[in-house]
């Protein structure tokens, strides 16, 4: 299950996004306030297959090796802004992160993604953000551009937060190996959405949103070992024990996952929210181990999509 919460407030009116698209003078960074970089990305349910290829091998149980050399540092949309000694180290630890896990039906291997899988991501979260909204096709193109604009300025803040991809491989080997999903995960308050949605998670903790996995590609552990994937790599980036994420009350598949792995409610949203035309959630919580702990193999997903 693209399990995690979304940090998007995508539960914005569909007639907003279309008087949106009716302006003429689209400004991206004000244009969809809910597509701002004030506000997570939004909860995908389906996407066509992307083929990529990936450097990784796969192992039969997950660990973290380095990854074909890949420098962030060179990234364009990173900026110039100066980085200190702790965040030069702390984006290298993002650069040789390589998670591995082997499935019953296949490989997967999950790292942050890279400048040149941007668009096939942006494709991926607009399609489906497109069809979550039952807007026409028409719109595809301008969801395209502010989930670019989004995802360009979430760049930025690197090492403070990061949008992991993961790419599978079926066993049988006819088809090459494809986007699986997609997570977004920020440490700590420099990486912190400065409008996330409700409740509200303490800003310096690490959240994890933006998690989903195309509809064909469910139920085969992808969401959940996103979701592992992203707590290892929070327990390497900083600290801090727990970490947050959001999840939607009409979500059943996605909570239980929650459960499963650890995650207790620790707010939820106020009826009155209804009012502002979004979906109730959930703020939950997991304390992370001091050791990391291989995760199960066995559990499949059932709703691919978060919050």
């Amino acid at each position: 299950m693209a399990a995690a919460a979304i940090s998007l407030s995508l539960y914005s009116d569909r007639q907003q996004v279309q008087q949106q698209h009716s302006c003429t003078n689209l400004n991206p960074t004000k244009g969809l306030s809910f597509l701002s970089s004030r506000n997570p990305l939004l909860s995908l349910q389906k996407i066509d297959r992307y083929n990529f290829k990936c450097s990784c091998s796969s192992s039969n149980s997950n660990s973290v090796t380095p990854s074909q050399f890949y420098s962030f540092l060179d990234d364009p949309f990173r900026g110039s802004r100066f980085l200190s000694n702790e965040e030069l180290e702390k984006l290298k630890a993002l650069e040789s992160f390589v998670y591995l896990q082997e499935l019953e039906s296949g490989s997967l291997c999950i790292r942050a993604m890279r400048t040149e899988e941007m668009d096939l991501t942006v494709g991926l979260l607009a399609e489906s953000f497109a069809e979550s909204m039952l807007l026409p096709l028409g719109y595809e193109a301008l969801l395209r551009f502010l989930v670019k604009q989004y995802m360009i300025e979430r760049r930025a803040v690197m090492p403070h937060a990061v949008t992991l991809v993961g790419f599978y491989k079926e066993k049988s080997g006819e088809e090459g190996e494809q986007l699986a999903g997609t997570v977004e995960v920020c440490f700590d308050k420099r990486g912190a959405n400065a409008s996330p949605p409700s409740p509200t998670p303490p800003k310096n903790s690490p959240y994890i949103c933006n998690m989903t996995v195309p509809k064909q590609l469910r139920r085969r552990g992808i969401g959940w070992q996103l979701l592992k994937a992203s707590e290892e790599l929070i327990t390497q980036m900083t600290s801090s024990k727990e970490v947050y994420l959001h999840c939607r009350i009409i979500d059943e598949a996605p909570f239980n996952m929650y459960i499963k792995a650890g995650y207790d409610v620790v707010q939820t949203d106020s009826i009155l929210i209804l009012l502002t035309l979004q979906r109730r959630k959930h703020l939950m919580c997991k304390k992370l181990p001091a050791f990391r702990i291989t995760p199960e193999s066995d559990i499949s997903d059932s709703g691919e999509e978060l919050p």
